[in-house]
């Protein structure tokens, strides 16, 4: 173990934290070691990935830090991927389209590991066709808490006793543990976000890449022109995309994208596999944008990779181009993961706008995959006031979710900065069957904590030194 870089100490919340000693195992039985020793010492565990996330789940308070970052096997078979956790998602993308497939879910951050999206089970665009990370896992080599090194099969039946919860109605969740009849160990460490092991390797599935994809940026002169479409085209054959920007979105990526229709009030990311479609498709999403009140002829569209590539830098500068312009108001950016069913994403749209120009014009933007009824409400302050009630809006905004049959967070997890909200969606009874499974693989409580829930007083005790 070695001094603490300060890099490891923050992620991309803005959140800081320190610790007492740090690791960078390379093997999964070095990593074991440092298991056991952290285990038989009492000191906490906390888990680090890339950093990209934005819950502050990789930020340590103290104990000691293990970073995934020199798990670096990459291997690309027919029909699936093995990868060390350090790998990121652009280099497992990129080697796999060489040999022709893609790993499906593909969540957002390219530069992400891929320990990280397993341990949040995260998503992305095309994670509306394809779902998340989890059903795309088909192997794991995990360390356990007290520093058993094990590997789970897809099918290898959770061996525990457990009470099962509830689903949520919506089309993805990461809140809390999945606990449900017949479920796997993937299924339980996917989404645990490093408080029950640490992923070291996985198996992926991959798919062959579609021989030909129509992708589009649509824009429309009113978001109630936008939510209708969205409403119509979901049950688009093959459409594998159905992404989200709100009016001050695209005010935000104007200066850096001048083709942007200057009435345009909202915009729908598309993109569709042609494989097998009869007819022409093209002419289809002509009639398509025509009925929807679309700005059809300032609207793009393309076939290429190229023209994917440049839809997808165009999605993703506004979360690089929002935080810059939180930094220079010197203010953290608030930002929502909350998901509702998607009978109910008109309510939800209409809250969202009803509360935020009420209180907060002009200083927010929503965007996301509005495909899963799971858009991102981004809260940019300019004061401590604005800040104040931006907290107050997305505590309400939360528990209008989860009123509407919907989840606190759908694809970030809860991390530490967001803990809090898990007692919105679950019940005291329901937190503590959550709590009985960390117990049992974590007895002593110390991986990640702080992460999803607080400590068990017994363990608090244990690891008050170095906590």
């Amino acid at each position: 173990m070695t001094d603490v870089p300060q890099s490891y100490l923050e992620d991309a919340s803005g959140l800081k934290g320190r610790a007492d000693s740090f690791a960078a195992p390379s093997s999964p039985a070095e990593l074991a070691a440092v298991f056991a020793d952290s285990y038989k010492r009492r000191i906490p565990i906390t888990l680090s990935g890339a950093g990209t996330g934005v819950t502050g789940g990789r930020v340590p308070q103290g104990g000691c830090l293990i970073s995934l970052e020199r798990f670096r096997r990459l291997e690309i078979h027919p029909g699936y991927a093995i990868a060390g956790a350090g790998v990121s998602l652009g280099e497992i993308q990129a080697a796999a389209e060489a040999a022709g497939q893609f790993f499906p879910p593909d969540p957002t951050e390219y530069s992400a590991s891929i320990g990280g999206a397993i341990a949040t089970n995260a998503s992305g665009s095309r994670s509306f066709y394809y779902g998340s990370t989890r059903k795309w896992v088909r192997l794991v080599e995990a360390v356990l808490a007290p520093g058993a090194l094990r590997t789970f099969r897809r099918g290898d039946p959770v061996d525990f006793p457990f009470t099962p919860l509830h689903a949520t109605r919506a089309r993805k969740t990461t809140a809390g543990y999945p606990l449900r009849q017949g479920m796997d160990w993937i299924d339980l460490l996917c989404g645990s976000e490093g408080t029950l092991a640490a992923v070291a390797e996985a198996e992926l599935i991959l798919l062959p890449l579609p021989a030909s994809l129509l992708s589009g940026a649509v824009f429309f002169p009113s978001q109630a022109a936008a939510l209708a479409a969205v409403e119509t085209w979901r049950g688009i054959p093959q459409l594998r995309m159905l992404e989200y920007l709100d009016a001050a979105s695209l005010r935000v990526l104007a200066p850096a994208y001048p083709g942007i229709p200057t009435q345009a009030a909202a915009c729908l990311l598309v993109e569709q596999i042609l494989d097998g479609l009869p007819g022409d498709p093209v002419d289809a999403w002509i009639d398509r944008v025509d009925a929807a009140g679309a700005l059809g002829e300032q609207s793009w569209f393309g076939e290429t990779a190229q023209d994917r590539d440049r839809f997808r830098a165009f999605r993703h500068a506004l979360p690089e181009l929002v935080n810059e312009r939180v930094r220079r108001n010197g203010f953290r950016k608030l930002n929502s993961d909350f998901a509702v069913p998607i009978q109910a994403n008109s309510a939800m749209m209409d809250h969202y706008a009803e509360r935020l120009e009420a209180v907060l014009p002009g200083r927010y933007v929503i965007f996301g995959h509005i495909g899963d009824a799971h858009v991102h409400v981004n809260i940019l302050p300019e004061t401590e006031a604005d800040a104040a009630t931006g907290r107050e809006l997305m505590t309400g905004f939360a528990r209008k979710a989860v009123s509407l049959g919907g989840t606190v967070s759908a694809e970030h997890g809860l991390g530490r900065n967001k803990a809090h909200l898990l007692g919105i969606e679950f019940s005291p009874d329901q937190i503590e069957a959550m709590r009985a499974v960390k117990r049992r693989l974590d007895p002593a409580w110390l991986l990640g904590q702080g992460v999803l829930f607080t400590p068990d007083a017994a363990s608090r005790h244990a690891s008050t030194t170095f906590s």
